[in-house]
């Protein structure tokens, strides 16, 4: 398995950018989490095969229409995702 974390900067909170990530990640063979950060970023937690990966980061970055709420986005690979087995809103306090 193959799991990114995803940090998508500029205005992508309050404009259901969270919903539009989990809609996409329902078209994917992916599982993993999106969350509002405490800066006004959003994380994305997503694993999957590579490709089920890559695909679901390009749909969000270029071709979904919260793409347009997107200023920069900061990609690193991480250690696959303990018991992780749908995609969700994670809904943790805001750190």
């Amino acid at each position: 398995m193959f799991a990114k974390k995803v940090v998508f900067h500029g205005r992508v909170q309050g404009v259901g950018f969270r919903y539009a990530v989990k809609d996409l990640a329902r078209g994917f063979d992916v599982c993993g989490w999106v969350k509002n950060l405490a800066d006004g970023s959003v994380e994305l937690q997503v694993m999957g095969q590579k490709a089920e990966v890559d695909s679901l980061i390009q749909e969000i970055t270029v071709e979904s229409s919260v793409a347009h709420h997107i200023q920069s986005v900061v990609t690193e690979s991480i250690p696959p995702l303990e018991n992780c087995k749908s995609f969700f809103i994670n809904r943790d306090p805001v750190t």
